[in-house]
């Protein structure tokens, strides 16, 4: 890698339309490659139509396992006995992280309303739990403890009733951590299928995998092209792309941890983005000096040093203003705002907001509470972190009544004219009648 002084820094708003900048900061409209779409559709086709025979011929030719009908399903006794392995203390982590994940999402949970309407019939608005979601907990380069959490505690804090978790072959018994999460939520109905072909079966179903009314959860650009394929079909949370972090840092900042921060967002994925905004290019150069220092490091340098040559980015923008101009701009999954006067996180546009020294990203991903699962590519400008309200079915209802008729019918009947729906305006007229 080159050196924090070869490092190439651009001013922000000043550079805001050159390509490199443009590049790193926003992602194309579309981040699935047409043939990842086409090879998609052709898997969700071949499950659609057979089942079980389509998951277990793709699971040997994507995942290199044999399967079977029969042990497709995780059985409860090997989620136990692959538990058993977890550490003490790592359990207590799990424990924790559930308690405080739950803690934070309870309050989400919405009963809806009742309100006088006209007529004064009565109007309300209801919030019910979907019957069934799928969990989609990633492997690749490591195994997600924390995204079954993430995935899962929102489910039940709303009430879904049943819980499908894909995953897979093998995560469950290689990694006695996924298994202790697993067994420590009750999640208990759980496959070893993975990628784009168990988002077939959890949409279409299968003989051995019942449908679902809502997908949720990371994954690959497989899994993500699968799931806004079978969209409509099934609800789902978002069509995730890399993950992202945008670091406002100013010389309150702590170089050495705003370094490690770049590098825990880079040792995701060779995809990962991270963009540093720095006050000055002195306090960029410090942060650079440790980053640089800090990656031959890591066990994962080889994907940091990828992620960072093809998608880093080092912006200088002097007034908080800008910084938060930039936000807007990006809409980024993850924003760490370190700055001795930063600004109201109201103004600020991201999947996730860290502010201070004592919050890095990493907080969120694992223990404090908040959802992990994020919008990634600018959709923050108009989505927001996995929670509750994915998992819940809204519904309004009119209780009628002559008052309320009386109150509306003519009015109602006179609009419907004017689109020439005379049957709409009959069915109010006809009750005006009696």
């Amino acid at each position: 890698m080159r050196d924090a002084k070869e490092q190439p820094m651009y001013s922000w708003p000043e550079h805001a339309q050159s390509a490199e900048v443009l590049a790193r900061l926003t992602p194309p409209d579309d981040a699935l490659p047409a043939h990842v779409v086409q090879s998609v559709r052709d898997i969700l086709a071949a499950v659609r139509a057979r089942g079980d025979a389509a998951l277990i011929e793709y699971t040997q030719a994507f995942d290199d396992a044999a399967l079977t009908q029969e042990t497709l399903r995780v059985s409860a006794q090997e989620i136990a006995k692959s538990a058993e392995n977890a550490p003490q203390d790592l359990r207590d982590a799990i424990d924790q992280a559930i308690q405080n994940i739950r803690a934070f999402h309870t309050p989400q949970r919405q009963d809806g309303y009742s309100i006088e309407g006209p007529g004064s019939a009565k109007l309300e608005f209801l919030w019910r739990p979907v019957a069934s979601a799928a969990l989609y907990v990633p492997g690749g380069r490591a195994a997600y403890p924390s995204t079954v959490l993430m995935n899962a505690i929102p489910a039940q804090v709303a009430g879904v009733e049943r819980l499908v978790v894909l995953t897979v072959p093998g995560m469950v018994e290689s990694n006695p951590a996924v298994a202790y999460a697993l067994q420590a939520l009750e999640l208990t109905e759980v496959y070893r299928v993975a990628g784009a072909q168990s988002v077939a079966a959890a949409a279409y179903g299968t003989e051995t995998i019942a449908p679902v009314d809502v997908i949720v959860g990371p994954g690959n650009a497989y899994v993500a092209a699968a799931k806004r394929e079978v969209f409509g079909r099934v609800g789902i949370d978002a069509v995730a792309g890399p993950s992202e972090v945008l670091i406002l840092a100013d010389e309150s900042a702590n170089p050495a941890w705003v370094a490690q921060d770049l590098i825990a967002q880079a040792e995701h994925d060779p995809l990962a983005r991270c963009v540093l905004a720095a006050s000055s290019e002195a306090v960029a150069l410090r942060i650079m000096e440790a980053f640089y220092t800090r990656v031959e490091q890591e066990p994962r340098k080889e994907i940091i040093r990828q992620s960072w040559q093809d998608h880093g980015l080092v912006l200088i923008a002097p007034s908080v203003e800008a910084m938060v101009d930039l936000t807007a701009q990006m809409a980024p999954e993850h924003l760490q705002v370190i700055l001795q006067n930063p600004p109201p996180p109201s103004a600020l546009v991201a999947g996730a907001i860290f502010m201070g020294n004592y919050a890095p990203t990493a907080v969120g991903d694992y223990i404090a509470g908040p959802n992990h699962v994020l919008p990634t590519g600018s959709t923050a400008r108009f989505s927001g972190p996995l929670g509750v309200h994915a998992f819940m079915r809204p519904t309004s209802v009119v209780h009628g009544s002559p008052e309320l008729m009386r109150a509306v019918a003519s009015a109602g009947a006179r609009i419907a004219d004017l689109e020439a729906l005379a049957g709409h305006a009959a069915a109010l007229r006809k009750r005006l009648e009696s």
